[in-house]
């Protein structure tokens, strides 16, 4: 139940940052290039907007596994052991997130007291840098659900993504493409 509605939040977030990036960059593109003026604040929104889709991506990434890593040694492990060691690594992780948390916090909570604001929209600075706390909160959730799979055997490790076995893939369906071509012409 937990992890449906974190799937959903994160799901819908995503998509609205997207979708909202997405048409204000236009607007922008088309008022600079098409009427010779600008949004004086659209850059900067922008770059938040990306900020925070980066964030809300890093823990949906864990989710469906779409991050790169180096696990070729890993891999020739026993399957106990590739448990262990994946465990350390998302202990590592956990530890990071637990540090970043920390420093966010002390951050948005010095930047709140002080009032600063953004420089081109008049939005509290630590509101639209509360995504470095909501992002590492999010991925620490996403790290404890894959530490727990782990611990209860239902994983070996990360899901990553496997760039070269995915290469592989595409140069086959790549040569396929080729032959079944090659072979209707010679016809």
């Amino acid at each position: 139940m937990f992890g449906r509605i974190i799937n959903t939040v994160e799901e819908t977030i995503i998509s609205l940052l997207l979708a909202s990036m997405t048409l204000l960059v236009f607007v922008e593109v088309v008022l600079r290039f098409g009427f010779g003026t600008g949004l004086m604040w659209g850059e900067e929104l922008t770059l938040h907007i990306s900020a925070w889709m980066v964030l809300f991506g890093a823990s949906y990434g864990v989710k469906v596994g779409s991050h790169i890593g180096v696990d070729a040694l890993v891999k020739l492990l026993p399957e106990k052991w590739q448990r262990v060691v994946s465990a350390i690594a998302v202990i590592c992780c956990l530890i990071y997130c637990g540090l970043f948390i920390k420093g966010a916090w002390a951050y948005l909570k010095m930047t709140r007291m002080i009032g600063i604001e953004m420089e081109d929209l008049p939005i509290p600075k630590w509101i639209a840098h509360s995504i470095l706390l909501i992002g590492m909160v999010l991925l620490a959730i996403r790290l404890l659900q894959l530490l727990w799979s782990i611990i209860t055997g239902k994983a070996t490790g990360f899901n990553l993504t496997d760039e070269a076995q995915e290469s592989m893939h595409l140069a086959q369906e790549a040569q396929q493409a080729a032959a079944g071509t090659g072979g209707g012409e010679a016809s």
